[in-house]
């Protein structure tokens, strides 16, 4: 469990709970699922003597269950985000678990589709209390932390840091809804990471599949890897119905007329849809993705079905070539005792030449109609 005091521009970085909420800021409270279940009483406790509230019992389940969809609720003094996460699972993460997308060893798609983890992540946000439950050892939680801490640090203030790095993006949040927004945006890119390496697997099956010299067979790993595409884009609906329920639910939030609180309120809608812009970006490119595959496959049976059309068509002229051949034969077979050319020694010459000329006149013409070309000549 690691807790961070947030006042003013500085953090403080702990283990310990707090007792009593800073005079100016608040409070980040962050620790795995496992943590949370084992410390739930305590959490309770402090989250009771900071803000004088406690999670409601369902919210508890929501945050412990680690198979639930993205979703937002609210109660009369917090509100509740469960978010999906896109993130790659490291190759030390353990071989039984499952991230939504199917058992871990048992789908022959993309390597990259299977260290995909979805496993969601739960906020709590009070006025001056964040609490948010992850999964075990997650990175998105360690990455954050790490650029919460140097953001605080003396030369992330001078302005060389602050041309090479947006401090106005990475600087200090200035209240629990605006950390948590940062929390789900960092979440969202860490999906837009993946589409290079998503992109070029998907990219060598699309050569493969238009490649007339290659005999594609992995059909079964292309099939899964449309389920999980499939599955990814549902998953980002439920991240995008969540995110937009947040947002509207700010319109319902009371605001005084103090112009610093107005600015953190718009503030808030502006990163709020800067989220759902993400959320939008991942699943656009996640549906080209499936369009691109489904129009590589439909290609893929266009020319196949174009080479048998050339098969058969050349099959067909060849037929047509022996046909007056086995004409030829089929009339001096007959048992007629006088037939012209049948006892004269010149006879089987001049019927084999011929018949010679006639397969070569019916060549050269199927040929200059090019029924004996392929298609791509």
């Amino acid at each position: 469990m690691r807790v961070f005091t947030v006042t003013g521009t500085q953090v403080h970085a702990g283990l310990a709970l707090p007792q009593v909420l800073p005079e100016n800021g608040y409070v980040w409270i962050a620790c795995s699922r496992e943590r949370f279940q084992a410390a739930l009483a305590l959490i309770q406790n402090t989250l009771e003597q900071l803000t004088g509230q406690t999670l409601v019992d369902l919210h508890v389940s929501d945050l412990l269950n680690a198979q639930l969809p993205s979703r937002f609720d609210y109660s009369s003094h917090y509100d509740l985000m469960v978010f999906r996460r896109l993130a790659q699972r490291s190759d030390t993460a353990p071989a039984h678990a499952t991230n939504g997308l199917g058992p871990q060893g048992k789908r022959p798609g993309p390597p990259v589709l299977r260290r995909i983890d979805t496993s969601p992540v739960g906020f709590a946000v009070f006025d001056r209390v964040l609490l948010s439950v992850h999964p075990a050892d997650c990175a998105v939680r360690e990455a954050y932390a790490s650029r919460l801490l140097s953001s605080t640090l003396p030369e992330a203030q001078t302005p060389e840091y602050a041309d090479l790095r947006s401090a106005g993006a990475r600087g200090v949040p200035g209240n629990p809804a605006d950390m948590m927004l940062r929390i789900l945006s960092q979440m969202v890119d860490s999906y837009l990471d993946l589409r290079r390496e998503l992109s070029r697997q998907l990219d060598h099956w699309q050569a493969e599949l238009l490649n007339p010299k290659t005999r594609f067979n992995r059909w079964d790993a292309l099939l899964q890897a449309r389920m999980a595409l499939h599955h990814l884009e549902a998953l980002c609906d439920d991240q995008r119905t969540a995110v937009q329920a947040w947002t509207d639910s700010l319109d319902n939030w009371g605001i005084g007329k103090d112009s610093t609180a107005l600015r953190e309120h718009e503030l808030l809608k502006i990163r709020s849809r800067d989220v759902l812009e993400h959320i939008e970006r991942v699943v656009q490119h996640v549906r080209r993705l499936e369009h691109n595959t489904e129009t590589a496959v439909q290609m893929h049976f266009n020319v196949q079905g174009n080479r048998t059309n050339d098969i058969m068509r050349t099959l067909t002229a060849l037929t047509a070539i022996f046909l007056p051949l086995n004409l030829i034969a089929a009339v001096f077979g007959m048992n007629f005792e006088f037939m012209p050319w049948l006892h004269q020694a010149s006879g089987f010459w001049w019927t084999l030449g011929g018949m010679g000329l006639v397969a070569t006149s019916m060549g050269l013409v199927f040929w200059r109609k090019r029924y004996l070309a392929r298609t791509g000549d």
